[in-house]
């Protein structure tokens, strides 16, 4: 029976050893969060970047809200509708 304890023990001695210790991670969870608080904040958007992602929320509604025929004559992919729909919607549409 002893023995069984023993061999038990060395066996689960090199395991304990390995385990990292609470202690060591609270220090380096400390120094995450400093780096988070310092972190700069964004940078907001310009007027024309603000601009164009409404035009292309505007444009992929419209996109959703076309049926498959629809989207046939329109351009069938989304890169050539959203370069029609942008320029119309900027007001530089000359066709």
């Amino acid at each position: 029976m002893l023995h069984r304890l023993l061999v038990g023990t060395a066996l689960a001695l090199p395991l304990l050893a390995a385990a990292p210790l609470p202690a060591q991670a609270a220090p380096k969870e400390a120094a995450e969060t400093a780096k988070l608080e310092t972190a700069k904040p964004a940078k907001e958007p310009s007027a024309g970047q603000s601009a164009a992602r409404a035009r292309q929320k505007q444009c992929g509604t419209e996109w959703r809200a076309l049926t498959d025929a629809q989207k046939a004559t329109q351009g069938p992919k989304w890169p050539q509708f959203w370069s029609k729909c942008n320029k119309r919607l900027k007001g530089n549409d000359k066709a």
